[in-house]
Parts: C-alpha cells; sequence; structure tokens
C-alpha cells in the first residue's frame, strides 16, 4: 500500500511526534487539570455512575444525552481496544499496561473538560449544530487561526487514520480466522459503513446505541472467561507489568532506560488512542446532546474513559498475558483471538472476530461524524457529501496496508490534533471548573445554562 521509503518517513515522523515531549504534555495536562477541577474523577464517581442512566433533559441538540454518550463510548471503544493495545503489548512489553492506567486515570480529567467546553462553545443555528475544539478555541480563548488549524489537522486526521486502522484490524482477524481475503473484508465494511454515514449524525447516534452496550457486554464476558483459565497466572503477569513499566533495560538488553521509555511511549499513545481523551473528539461527541446540564455530559465522559482505559483494554492485555501469546510472533487482532482460542478453541477467535467487528465498525461511524464537523469548519458545509463518499471508499485501502505501518500513521495524525487541543484545554480551564463548582446537587438536578 505504501513505499517503503514512504513506510520508513512515518514510523521516523510517528516517533518523533512521541517522543518525551508529547508524554509529558499529555501526562501534564491530565494532572493539570485534576488538581484544578479538584479530582473530579474520584469525587465525582458515584454521581458519574448515575449519570449513565438514560435520563429526559431539555435543550438544543441533535442527540439525546445517553445518544450521545454511546456515540463517544462507540468511537472511543474501537479496534484500539483490541488492535492498538495488542501492538501496545508486543512492541512496548507487559509494562505498557500500568502507562496505560496512569493516562488514563489523569485522562478522565482531560475528557471531563472536553466535553463541558464543548456544550459550552458548541453553535447551533436553525436545525445545524456545529461543536468541537476549533469552537472553543476560537470564542473561548480567542485564537481563531488555532481554531483552523487544529480542524484542518483533525479532519485530515479523521479521513486518513480511522478508515485505514480500524478496517485494517477487523481484515486481519477475519483473516486469520476465516481465511476471508482483506479485500472482501474492505468492501463489506465500506459499504455498511455508508449505508449509516450517509444518513448523517441522527443516524450515527441510532445505530451507536444499539451496538456499543452489545460489543462490551459479548468482549467482558469472553475475556473474563480466557483470564479465568489462566487464573493461576494473574500474579505474576501483574507484578511483571509493574515491574516491565520501570524497566531500566530493553527487553533484550540495551541501554539504561531504554525499556521504560518504550513502555510509557506505547502505553500512552495506545492509551490515548483507546480512549481519546486530548483529541478533542468528546467535544464534538458530547456537544451534540440536547441538554442544558455540562456536567452530567462531563460525568459521562469521565465512565467513558473509565471503561475504555481500566476495563476493556486491561482486559485486552491480560488475556494476551495470562495465556502467553505476547511472545507468539502475532500481532494487532490476531494475538488476542489467539489468546481467546487457548481457553474457548475456535469459538474464542470467532468471538473477537466478532467483537473487534462490532468496535470497528462503531468507531467508523462515529468519527466520519467528527471529520465530517472538522472539515466543515474549515471548508464549509459543501464538503459534507463529498467527505462521506470518500470517507467510505479509504475503507477499502484501509483493509489491505500493513499492520505496523497502518498504526505508525494513525498516531503520528493523532499526536498532531492533541497539540492545539490542549492548548485550548490549559487556557480555559478555569472556565470547566467554574461549570463544576456550582454542580454540588446530586447529579439528576440541571447544570448551568449553556452560553
Amino acid at each position: 500500500m505504501f513505499p517503503e521509503s514512504l513506510r520508513n518517513a512515518i514510523d521516523v515522523a510517528s516517533n518523533a511526534v512521541w517522543g518525551p515531549w508529547t508524554l509529558a504534555l499529555l501526562l501534564g495536562t491530565g494532572v493539570f487539570l485534576t488538581v484544578r477541577l479538584r479530582f473530579v474523577q474520584v469525587l465525582r464517581f458515584r454521581e458519574a455512575l448515575r449519570a449513565m442512566v438514560p435520563v429526559q433533559a431539555g435543550g438544543e441538540g441533535a442527540l439525546t444525552p445517553f445518544q450521545a454518550f454511546m456515540t463517544a463510548l462507540g468511537a472511543s471503544i474501537g479496534t484500539g481496544n483490541i488492535a492498538g493495545v495488542a501492538t501496545a503489548i508486543v512492541s512496548g512489553g507487559p509494562g505498557a499496561l500500568f502507562w496505560i492506567w496512569v493516562y488514563g486515570f489523569f485522562a478522565t480529567a482531560i475528557k471531563f473538560c472536553e466535553a463541558v467546553l464543548g456544550i459550552r462553545y458548541r453553535r447551533v443555528e436553525g436545525d445545524r449544530l456545529s461543536a468541537g475544539p476549533m469552537h472553543y478555541l476560537k470564542e473561548g480563548l480567542g485564537a481563531p487561526r488555532l481554531a483552523w488549524v487544529y480542524a484542518l489537522i483533525a479532519g485530515v486526521a479523521a479521513l486518513t487514520t480511522t478508515p485505514f486502522t480500524q478496517p485494517n484490524s477487523i481484515a486481519v482477524v477475519l483473516e486469520s480466522q476465516f481465511a476471508l481475503p482483506p479485500l472482501a473484508s474492505g468492501v463489506g465494511i465500506a459499504v455498511l459503513t455508508w449505508l449509516v454515514v450517509i444518513g448523517g449524525v441522527k443516524s450515527v447516534g441510532r445505530a451507536a446505541e444499539r451496538l456499543a452496550p452489545l460489543k462490551v457486554g459479548l468482549y467482558l464476558v469472553g475475556g473474563l472467561v480466557v483470564i479465568l483459565t489462566h487464573v493461576e497466572n494473574l500474579p505474576s503477569v501483574l507484578a511483571l507489568v509493574v515491574r516491565e513499566a520501570f524497566s531500566m533495560e530493553a527487553a533484550g538488553g540495551g541501554a539504561l532506560g531504554v525499556g521504560m521509555m518504550t513502555a510509557m511511549r506505547y502505553g500512552i499513545a495506545r492509551g490515548i488512542y483507546a480512549n481519546e481523551a486530548g483529541y478533542g473528539t468528546a467535544a464534538v461527541a458530547y456537544g451534540t446532546a440536547r441538554t442544558d446540564a455540562p456536567v452530567r455530559q462531563g460525568l459521562q465522559a469521565v465512565m467513558e474513559v473509565f471503561i475504555v482505559s481500566c476495563v476493556t483494554s486491561t482486559l485486552s492485555a491480560l488475556v494476551i498475558l495470562v495465556s502467553g501469546v505476547w511472545r507468539s510472533g502475532l500481532t494487532s487482532t490476531a494475538v488476542v483471538a489467539q489468546a481467546f482460542n487457548t481457553a474457548i478453541p475456535t469459538v474464542g477467535g470467532w468471538v473477537v472476530a466478532f467483537c473487534a467487528f462490532l468496535f470497528g465498525y462503531t468507531t467508523l461511524i462515529g468519527w466520519a461524524y467528527y471529520g465530517e464537523q472538522f472539515l466543515e469548519y474549515a471548508f464549509g458545509p459543501r464538503l459534507t457529501v463529498p467527505y462521506r463518499w470518500v470517507y467510505c471508499g479509504l475503507v477499502v485501502f484501509g483493509a489491505t496496508g500493513k499492520v505496523e505501518t497502518i498504526w505508525a500513521w494513525g498516531d503520528l495524525m493523532n499526536g498532531l490534533q492533541v497539540f492545539p487541543n490542549l492548548v485550548g484545554l490549559i487556557g480555559l480551564s478555569g472556565v470547566a471548573a467554574s461549570v463544576l463548582r456550582p454542580s454540588i446537587a446530586p447529579i439528576a438536578s440541571p447544570g448551568l445554562p449553556q452560553k
């Protein structure tokens, strides 16, 4: 799919973007927002659990609050939770899981802030709604040029990463389990994506509302069976995860600190790919909700990250580690399917294949809407229909690409959109804190009116 020279260039650029400075910036922003928001992910966790229950809410918006939550959850729980975590463990070692947990804890504050600001600064004009970091960068921070740059980078990222990474991971597992050619997988996935994407955001919301709970429940049941089958290995695996997270030597020997930095690099890069906190996409998803209670949507965002980082991503990593298949030479969804097969022969691989399809499919349709919003902001609504067709067409190419290059390109583009978004979150953290501070009543009460 890509010439060798281009693949090498993508790898070099991806490693440069995800250097120590990016890891420090992401973790630093998470720590700063956690303190600024007074550890909202800990002190308001019970309310966050209650916020997941569907309720009627008033206000402007395109989706119900629950549909907005499911759209965000469906988009973030993609094959990154299976294939992304698998490549993190294979490439970064068991210690990568520890850094997925670390970033997941602080990422809850980042995503809370994104959701609140997404509602606070969204624009509703007639039947058209637009939300995302570009609006809080322009109207909240007063940086219209930075807003346009973000929209451009994020739009290109949505168009050239998700249609590649998600179908690629689906195709890998379908080929490994059913010998289905990647091209056939790509065509089928593209058609199914088009059927939903062409209908717009309401069609996306309805699909996510139905599919997101199904995929999480099925994957949890299958993963727990694998872990219980190999439960005698669990204590040693957990000890290995912590030990390797701070290893001062690479797995095969090498320079001092290489092991720890590699684990951090893959753990945080794949952690953010899994929970999407820092990309700014939460501002788009939650900004569509018909609600005037931004705190409720923010607490739903907290639960979204918790489910992604502490449940589904952890499950993927543990099934690979306790079953011992992380050293098998396989990668992506194929290694997870192999882990499931150790506990549930044949059927386990089928479960992973079905879950990978559901994970990737809901992410594809969710990110299609994200990219649409970004590019509409940058170039106007005339791009909407052509964008949808191009997006679906690229799915076919993504399914046939090289796994390592596909994920390196995804890391590169998603890493670039992090920087302008974090500028907005840090600059407007006081706004998010002021919205949260008066909200001392139970979660069922309405939040502050939106702007």
